[in-house]
């Protein structure tokens, strides 16, 4: 979880510097007046890329003082469009001379010394992107999805995912379904089977973005970190367990909204939930106090929310049993309501699915037994 602190450091700064009071370090003046004009000529869109290649100048240039960049991203943001009659005209060229110049400042940056300063600078552009959430950036983005540091990584995921940018692609007669589509197969390479480059942070980041993105393909890439996840609940491997917490509610909303595969999602749902039931029970003596914390969160928050609601009717029988560490009672609620080798188990019931498929061709009514933890 170091990364985790590192990446929760990195905000805590920016954000305390965008809070910073000062003189402005990009001349404003023109821009405004542009702004609050209800048509642009030639002129005014001239001076609308001036702007933007002044400000992108200066984060590239004076990274060494942070203050003036927070100062300038908070610039940028502020005048990145107008509410008059003139918008639609402003942000076309506003987002054309972005995607020009941040273009050219992460060149720049590739040729920086030394690496600290190369990283502020590239830093900085993401997010910038970031803030902007403007699809016409996203190129720019992806391209730093599979970078080898850690932060940049988080930042570039949080720039093509944020629920801002997910609107946007979800918009009717945007015609942004093909950058949808290109989006989740870039996120799909990250998270791939093992996921070795992509955290809990950035994974709650990509899960959420799967659930809400409009096209069947975010359903796909739902499964799959469901799926990762399941895989590592199995080698006895998974991290921050509370993760799943979010997964499971994620999967729940997919069932709930209408899913275009209700019984996969289901299936998933059904499965990791009884690899969490499994792991607090089997690993009551191999896990620490964190982790057994975590997953009584996962199993009495996900009955809350998700169970009552999918059987409905509310019940508190896993609550009640970890509050009394009445493993036995937990194990018989999980069978009745997850299954088990006699009989599908009332969730199975209702949404109708199974666990795979019998050697005879008969649905498997039992979630697939964990396995015992390892030796420590």
């Amino acid at each position: 979880m170091k990364a985790k602190w590192v990446i929760f450091a990195v905000l805590a700064a920016f954000f305390v510097l965008v809070m910073h009071s000062g003189y402005g370090v990009v001349n404003t003046r023109e821009i405004d007046i542009v702004r609050n004009k209800p048509v642009l000529d030639s002129r005014d869109l001239q001076i609308i890329d001036n702007f933007v290649n002044e400000a992108v100048r200066e984060l590239v240039v004076k990274t060494k003082d942070f203050t003036s960049i927070a100062q300038t991203r908070s610039i940028i943001l502020a005048r990145s469009s107008s509410r008059k009659s003139a918008q639609a005209q402003y942000a076309e060229q506003f987002s054309e001379s972005a995607h020009k110049y941040i273009s050219s400042g992460f060149e720049q940056a590739r040729q920086l010394t030394p690496e600290d300063r190369r990283f502020k600078v590239i830093l900085n552009l993401l997010i910038l992107i970031d803030g902007l959430q403007d699809v016409r950036l996203a190129d720019l983005g992806l391209r730093l999805l599979k970078d080898q540091n850690t932060v940049i990584r988080y930042w570039a995921v949080h720039s093509v995912t944020s629920p801002g940018f997910t609107k946007q692609l979800n918009s009717p007669g945007g015609g942004n379904l093909q950058l949808a589509r290109r989006i989740v197969e870039q996120l799909k390479g990250l998270v791939e089977p093992a996921g070795r480059m992509v955290g809990p942070e950035m994974l709650a980041l990509v899960a959420e973005f799967a659930a809400e993105v409009g096209i069947p393909q975010g359903e796909d890439l739902l499964l799959q970190i469901a799926d990762m996840r399941i895989k590592r609940y199995a080698d006895w491997t998974v991290d921050y367990e509370l993760l799943d917490a979010a997964i499971l509610r994620l999967l729940y909303k997919k069932i709930y909204s209408g899913a275009v595969n209700k019984p996969a999602v289901a299936r998933r749902f059904g499965q990791l939930y009884s690899y969490a039931i499994q792991r607090y029970v089997k690993g009551r003596n191999f896990l620490n106090a964190a982790q057994k914390h975590q997953l009584a969160s996962v199993l009495v928050e996900t009955e809350k929310s998700c169970i009552g609601k999918l059987l409905t009717v509310p019940q508190s029988i896993i609550k009640r049993a970890v509050e009394r560490d009445d493993y036995t009672r937990l194990l018989l609620e999980h069978s009745k309501l997850l299954g088990d080798e006699t009989r599908a188990g009332r969730l199975a019931l209702k949404l109708n699915f199974d666990y795979g498929k019998n050697p005879d061709g008969t649905g498997r009514t039992a979630p697939l037994t964990l396995p015992e933890p390892p030796p420590k």
